[in-house]
């Protein structure tokens, strides 16, 4: 079943039948994993015929490539809002913790497919999100450093700690359903929280 962000990607930069497609195949890599869905599989999916699937794309590696990319830039929007948000670093990072959370909640599908199947995209799109990754970790340490110098963070290293941070928020997509009990946004707020003392934020921030 689509989580209630995938049902939301794409929403007016795609025609119909290219966004049936992406749809259909993140239904289908969720169900079956990349490797195991067949193109077959996704055409029937969005209702369509593989003939009709090649004419938007050439492969299931491309969808893969597009469903990818999406999210990537979808998380990079997000932490470069946070930080844009305030000059103060623990407003940014108590932001951007509950957004990247949220995020992932809202769109656990999504956030499955696109770690768990980072090693299968051709090498071009690789690089790209590749790209997009280290720009995410970056914005987040840049959070980091300025707490460390401003003395509202006291971290013994700024990159391992925003990969932590980084990582706590894309697990919730391991294990957070339609069926979780938290609201995606109550998620944010609780993270957010946990995030800021890992950090070793003053307790009244």
């Amino acid at each position: 079943m689509t989580d209630q962000a995938t049902a939301g990607m794409w929403p007016g930069d795609r025609t119909e039948a290219p966004r049936r497609l992406l749809l259909a195949a993140v239904e289908s890599f969720a169900r079956r994993g990349y490797h195991a869905t067949t193109t077959r599989d996704i055409a029937t999916a969005a209702g369509m015929s593989p003939a009709a699937l090649y004419i938007h794309y050439p492969s299931k590696a491309a969808l893969l490539s597009e469903i990818s990319r999406t999210g990537h830039r979808s998380t990079l929007d997000l932490v470069e809002k946070a930080e844009a948000s305030s000059p103060d670093p623990v407003a940014q990072m108590r932001r951007l913790a509950e957004d990247f959370t949220a995020w992932h909640a809202r769109g656990h599908t999504v956030g499955r497919i696109v770690n768990n199947e980072l090693h299968a995209l051709p090498e071009d799109a690789f690089a790209e999100v590749a790209a997009l990754r280290i720009r995410i970790e970056d914005t987040v340490r840049r959070i980091i450093e300025q707490g460390v110098a401003d003395g509202v963070f006291e971290v013994p290293d700024a990159r391992t700690a925003a990969r932590a941070v980084t990582s706590l928020g894309i697990d919730v997509a391991r294990w957070y359903t339609d069926r979780s009990t938290e609201s995606p946004e109550e998620l944010g707020r609780r993270y957010g929280v946990l995030v800021l003392r890992m950090l070793g934020a003053p307790p009244a921030a």
